[in-house]
């Protein structure tokens, strides 16, 4: 499998889930069923295949979130020096040379993406055309609507 790049605080988020998981999701889905097992008859049970639902979702989640992390590659924005090029992690602002709006996104790894704070996949369209680029540099991004166009502004490593 190949590496995933990690911001320091995705992975600090993916390690608190992976904790969430093993100390309080699970301990709790293994109470579930043995009170479920109590009720009696278990293949009538909708308690129990409730419950043993969870638990599998559970225990697919915990696989899923422990081989994310040991095949993380964590970058930590900060220490970053690309001389001022749009890289991993980098925090970008951008006008959209349509309606001349600033917008500012953090280029990250695809579990830490969220649009709302700010933070786009490594793999979005918009990333995959600000890689390499510098300040001054104009962007094309092939968008469902068409072309659009950004000119990159700042470049900065937080």
């Amino acid at each position: 499998m190949s590496t995933i790049p990690l911001t320091v605080i995705g992975a600090g988020k993916l390690r608190a889930e992976l904790h969430e998981m093993k100390t309080v999701q699970r301990p709790s889905v293994i109470v579930a069923i043995a009170e479920a097992r109590a009720h009696g008859d278990l293949s009538e049970n909708a308690e129990y295949e409730a419950a043993k639902e969870r638990q599998g979702f559970i225990e697919g989640r915990i696989a899923e979130l422990e081989s994310k992390l040991s095949n993380a590659q964590i970058i930590d924005p900060a220490l970053v020096d690309a001389n001022g090029a749009c890289v991993f992690g980098a925090t970008i602002e951008l006008e959209d040379m349509v309606n001349a709006t600033t917008v500012t996104y953090q280029i990250v790894g695809d579990d830490e993406a969220d649009i709302k704070e700010g933070k786009i996949s490594i793999s979005s369209p918009l990333a995959r055309a600000l890689i390499g680029k510098h300040p001054g540099d104009i962007a094309e991004v092939l968008a469902p609507g068409g072309v659009r166009e950004y000119e990159i502004l700042d470049v900065k490593y937080v």
